[in-house]
């Protein structure tokens, strides 16, 4: 069962900065929860500070009722799988290899390799559409194919609870509608920061907007993109159309009208 997340009162500090201040969330279980908000907004930073990683300056994060700083780091790395946007990847490894690090918190210290932990890589592999590159050296990948391996690591780690930053970024259009229909049959809560709105309100259940320093209470697509919304936070003109097909709604952006002349 997927547990439930909640950050109570969190401020986020970088240095002697405020990054984000007295941010409230609660993520039910199993729900899909969006971070969107401009760059340097603090999306990375928040994701960050709700898996654990990140100590907030103020506040905190509980996860089923337990703060997270309670929680041992293997027993965090059980329940919560964080994958963030740029990480290098070790040249020497292999695809399977390095998906397979994802069944580490699992492993008893100091044990070997589980005996489903292939069963477990090729699965992962699979749902990112990768099976076939199991036994390609990484330093081989495309920029798309490595988001996607990264994907499958975390994917790998079997947590109830998944934090994706930017999972879209590389990736070509087919694989980024895959990979969001992928999110949504989950089953787990997720939590994922994007930058494009459009693919977020399709994903997510709800949206928390980030701007200024503060987080905007989690609210539906519709409400929480709306124009007024959109004009305010990220400085565009937004209409709403209905896609002919799916009835979909999604959003066309221009710039004020006066910014042309």
């Amino acid at each position: 069962m997927s547990p439930r997340l909640s950050a109570e009162g969190v401020t986020a500090t970088i240095g002697r900065r405020t990054v984000l201040e007295g941010v409230h969330l609660e993520v039910e279980t199993g729900e899909t929860v969006g971070i969107i908000g401009p760059n340097g907004s603090g999306k990375s930073t928040l994701l960050r500070v709700l898996a654990g990683i990140r100590t907030p300056a103020e506040g905190r994060v509980l996860l089923d009722g337990t703060p997270l700083d309670q929680l041992p780091a293997r027993q965090r790395a059980r329940r919560i799988a964080l994958v963030g946007q740029e990480q290098e990847l070790p040249a020497e490894l292999r695809v399977g290899e390095l998906v397979a690090l994802g069944r580490v918190p699992h492993q008893a210290p100091w044990a070997g390799p589980e005996a489903g932990e292939l069963h477990a890589v090729r699965r992962a592999l699979l749902q990112v559409d990768l099976l076939d590159a199991i036994d390609r050296p990484v330093d081989q990948l495309s920029g798309g194919e490595r988001r996607r391996v990264l994907i499958a690591r975390g994917l790998a780690q079997e947590a109830p609870v998944l934090m994706l930053d930017e999972p879209t970024n590389h990736l070509d259009v087919r694989h980024q509608l895959a990979l969001l229909e992928l999110i949504r049959g989950l089953g787990r809560t997720v939590i994922v920061a994007m930058h494009d709105l459009n693919l977020a309100a399709s994903a997510c259940d709800r949206l928390m907007v980030l701007h200024d320093g503060k987080a905007r209470p989690a609210a539906p697509p519709a409400e929480a993109l709306c124009p007024d919304a959109v004009l305010e936070v990220f400085g565009v003109e937004a209409v709403p159309v209905v896609h002919p097909f799916t009835g979909e709604t999604h959003l066309l952006f221009s710039t004020r009208p006066q910014e042309y002349t």
